[in-house]
């Protein structure tokens, strides 16, 4: 395969990308797929497209990948009318990894006349598979037109959900992929650092969550979210985005911030802690130091069952009932789950997830309650191992910072 490009920013290694290929091809074999197709449009919960050509959706703007079991892809995405250009070998422009055509055209979600544009691209690729049965991996985020075009274009293709396929083997990560998981929490082990030396009083919340922005930025992060909330003694509030962050940081307020943003290659992982800025009312840091260390408590008994082969609903199960036996409220969020090229990946821990933990998954575990006074949470990354997780892929200690 051709060379890549200087521009790609920290790459996933062509053997890597092989050894994906050849998994999802044996597992479409052994499923009697013969295609799949899958559309993202964006790189925060887009992460199928990812996977398959290491190039991240983006923008809104709709990115197409049609994988076949015996060929090489192709890609329809954002681009001029009428471009349809052959990488022979595939991948030869150095940047679209295992890709042998290019397909694109300007189509926007908010011209809907423009609807079918892409599917109709799509549809020159699944050309040879009209008759055959064709995976949609994906689609909750697929659009309805790629489908409806689609399904009118091609009637007599058998149409199959192949997000499974791809999921089983996804969620599972390889050396190389870890190694990239572990580079993107010390990134944000780094930016949380910055956040903590330089949050003070008169500040506004976005002007922290900026600090975490600026440091990620120039480690290679892309793209992420970073949620955060200051609140008084007393007025305890959960974190919001940017649209909710422009209230001024005072003396003795508590921050909490999230982290939550991929790294150099892509993978996200997450970390949050809580900062006293300046002087605390008394009584409010040993309240929330004691919080804490229930809060601790709570992940702890919920890494204890994160063993490969459980069940999502057993976990979910056991820790609602040991918050309602703490006199704390119930989970009704979702606390713990995969994280990968999306924010969000599968196994989901509660009570709808049929898949069940695995070893070398990335699992984030963030517990939370609030009380009268003070919101205690904490989030950390793991990987499973043989026997359950290990330590924390994060560094930063886990306490209550005080700072500014």
């Amino acid at each position: 395969m051709t060379q890549m490009s200087e521009r790609l920013n920290k790459p996933i290694s062509i053997a890597e990308m092989e050894r994906r290929w050849t998994a999802v091809r044996a597992a479409m074999e052994a499923e009697g797929v013969d295609v799949l197709l899958m559309q993202n449009n964006n790189d925060h919960m887009g992460g199928y497209t990812k996977y398959f050509t290491d190039s991240p959706a983006t923008n809104g703007y709709p990115n197409t990948v049609i994988f076949p079991r015996d060929d090489h892809m192709t890609q329809v995405h954002q681009g001029p009318f009428g471009l349809d250009r052959e990488l022979d070998p595939a991948g030869s422009d150095g940047l679209h990894r295992g890709v042998k055509r290019m397909l694109t055209t300007p189509s926007y979600a908010s011209a809907p006349y423009t609807r079918n544009y892409d599917p109709e691209l799509a549809c020159k690729a699944l050309e040879p598979y009209k008759d055959g049965t064709i995976g949609l991996v994906g689609t909750y985020q697929m659009s309805h037109a790629m489908v409806d075009y689609l399904k009118k274009e091609f009637p007599n293709a058998t149409y199959v959900e192949a997000s499974d396929i791809v999921d089983r083997i996804k969620s599972i990560k390889s050396e190389e992929e870890i190694e990239f998981i572990k580079g993107t929490a010390d990134q944000q082990d780094a930016a949380m650092q910055a956040i903590i030396d330089q949050i003070k009083p008169g500040m506004r919340d976005s002007d922290a969550a900026a600090i975490a922005i600026h440091v990620g930025h120039n480690l290679g992060s892309e793209q992420g979210i970073y949620l955060c909330q200051s609140y008084s003694y007393g007025t305890p509030t959960a974190i919001g985005p940017r649209h909710l962050q422009d209230r001024v940081i005072q003396d003795g307020d508590i921050f909490n911030m999230l982290v939550e943003n991929n790294g150099a290659g892509g993978f996200f992982t997450e970390i949050g802690r809580t900062i006293v800025v300046g002087d605390a009312p008394k009584g409010a840091f040993e309240e929330l130091e004691e919080e804490l260390a229930f809060t601790l408590e709570a992940q702890q008994m919920t890494l204890d069952l994160l063993k490969p082969g459980t069940p999502c609903t057993q976990i979910w199960d056991t820790f609602n009932k040991f918050m309602r036996d703490n006199g704390r409220q119930e989970e009704t969020r979702l606390y713990c789950h995969g994280q990968g090229y999306d924010l969000v990946e599968r196994p989901l821990v509660r009570n709808d997830e049929p898949m069940t933990i695995d070893k070398d998954m990335n699992i984030v575990c963030h517990p939370g309650h609030m009380t009268g006074n003070v919101h205690s949470w904490i989030c950390d990354n793991y990987i499973i191992g043989g026997d359950g997780p290990g330590d924390s892929i994060h560094k930063l200690p886990q306490k209550i910072f005080q700072a500014g």
